[in-house]
């Protein structure tokens, strides 16, 4: 039995026409930057990475639409994978996460630097130049499936304490990344311990449900707020409910799939919590049983192909 499958989630999103920002000011088609002239740091807000994860895009369309401008330092609002969003078809929506190969696992050296050529890592290799600017990023994604947004942090402390900061959403997720690739998340100085970059990403919920529009748009406005770029004020009428307090799940193991025959053993959807030996799953003739107690399942995969991750296996320190 595999994940329940994300096709059979209702499209509640628009998918709109964004080929007026490609022009863009930076170099870079669908990259806009916007200076304030003062000194501070340069913020991006990125979306598309993956081409079916609409959310980014309504949210970054909403801060052109009401003229943000920066109060100080330089903030970038961009476009990743879209060629893969322009292929959007909502009889089989998955289909445009990429149109080679998934563009947040290229971002390593010798991918970029090397003679792999693809539809992504031309992309990624246009877009280097300007990320190397960069020195805080707010990556904007979603989830195949229906469970509660999540603030992808990475292994670095520095990231775990810039989504403490930012306050939403309640679950930071520390992790180590994927076998198949290096994501944009953790390019260059983002994933340094003694650079003073930082970047996280933010799961917004899953790829077509209402909320995670509404999730997107609250982090783009209050990553503003955080870096002093926008008053409160201007941010309120767009920001969520604030939770209490947030909790930290640290990710111990991922699962690799080795063969052509992954099955879960439950439609997992993510954020289960299971018993020392409970089973996972099966890879081939392998099985995949829970390490420890209170195992937490990060968002299992559909996409259960050799050297893909299928799931991420963690537990809560707070």
């Amino acid at each position: 039995m595999s994940a329940t499958d994300p096709n059979k989630y209702p499209i509640e999103l628009s998918f709109p026409d964004i080929s007026g920002y490609r022009k863009g000011n930076t170099g870079v088609e669908f990259y806009t930057s916007f200076d304030s002239g003062t000194a501070g740091p340069h913020v991006l807000i990125n979306a598309l990475v993956h081409g079916n994860e609409v959310c980014g895009v309504l949210a970054l369309a909403q801060l052109f639409e009401a003229e943000i401008r920066p109060k100080r330092g330089k903030l970038t609002l961009g476009f990743s994978n879209v060629a893969a969003y322009q292929s959007f078809d909502p009889a089989d929506p998955m289909a445009s996460r990429f149109v080679d190969e998934d563009m947040n696992r290229v971002w390593d050296i010798e991918t970029l630097e090397g003679e792999r050529s693809s539809c992504e890592v031309d992309r990624a290799r246009q877009i280097r130049p300007l990320i190397d600017t960069v020195d805080l990023m707010l990556d904007v994604h979603s989830m195949q499936h229906k469970t509660a947004p999540v603030i992808v942090a990475g292994p670095l402390d520095k990231s775990v304490a810039l989504s403490r900061r930012l306050g939403t959403p309640e679950i930071i997720v520390a992790d180590t990344g994927h076998a198949a690739g290096r994501r944009l998340r953790d390019y260059g100085g983002f994933g340094d311990p003694a650079s003073e970059k930082t970047a996280v990403l933010i799961e917004c919920g899953q790829h077509w449900e209402a909320g995670a529009a509404a999730v997107a748009i609250d982090s783009v406005y209050r990553w503003l707020v955080l870096h002093d770029m926008i008053d409160t004020d201007m941010a309120a009428p767009n920001l969520l409910a604030r939770p209490e307090a947030q909790r930290v799940v640290k990710v111990e193991t991922p699962v690799t799939v080795e063969t052509e025959h992954f099955d879960f053993a439950q439609p997992f959807t993510g954020l289960e919590t299971l018993a020392k030996g409970e089973l996972i799953g099966t890879d081939g003739d392998r099985e995949i049983r829970a390490p420890h107690d209170g195992c937490v399942l990060i968002m299992p995969s559909r996409r259960l192909t050799p050297g893909a991750t299928a799931v991420r296996l963690g537990r809560w320190l707070v």
